[in-house]
């Protein structure tokens, strides 16, 4: 489940009332440091202009691939661990608005994360330390720690525990064979 908080609206849909719900110059700002970190190539610079123009949490040797997007209402509600890659164009939402509500939610990354290109990542999920998203991924729910998840919806290929046996099998498998 994922953890967002609902604003019920009444009349036209949660869109036409944005600017009741986010400032309309932080979303100008916003969105002109979103594009100019999208297509630079260095990455000491994406992550000053996350941490200090979109006040998001972001950790030392994370890396933002190329035309990676952000929540342009809310950047500030997404924090990433230290180390984390977070692939090609790929979209990380916040917020959600819909016909008859919006719904805000914090997007939690944790350490040493891998997410592949063009993967989304809705409002309110969680995504536990040590885990690896498949490219092309729809993160809907919580991500266990060390985790191999994938698909659409997304679902999970492996825990971290059958991880840690597929690996140790295949060391042993290595092992095994003659010189």
């Amino acid at each position: 489940m994922r953890r967002t908080t609902r604003y019920p609206v009444e009349g036209a849909n949660s869109l036409w009332h944005v600017y009741k719900t986010v400032p309309f110059f932080k979303v100008v700002k916003n969105f002109a440091v979103i594009q100019i970190a999208r297509y630079t190539p260095f990455l000491g610079v994406k992550n000053w202009l996350y941490r200090h123009l979109l006040r998001m949490q972001v950790g030392d040797k994370t890396s933002f691939a190329l035309m990676v997007m952000l929540d342009v209402m809310f950047p500030e509600k997404i924090s990433v661990g230290r180390n984390t890659v977070i692939g090609y164009n790929t979209t990380i939402l916040a917020h959600e608005y819909l016909i008859k509500e919006y719904r805000l939610g914090d997007v939690q990354i944790g350490d040493e994360v891998m997410i592949g290109a063009n993967s989304t990542i809705l409002p309110g999920v969680s995504i536990g330390s040590g885990a690896i998203v498949s490219a092309g991924t729809l993160v809907h729910q919580d991500v266990p720690e060390g985790a191999f998840v994938g698909g659409n919806p997304m679902r999970v290929i492996y825990t971290k525990e059958e991880m840690h046996a597929r690996e140790n099998a295949e060391i042993t498998k290595k092992r095994d064979l003659p010189d």
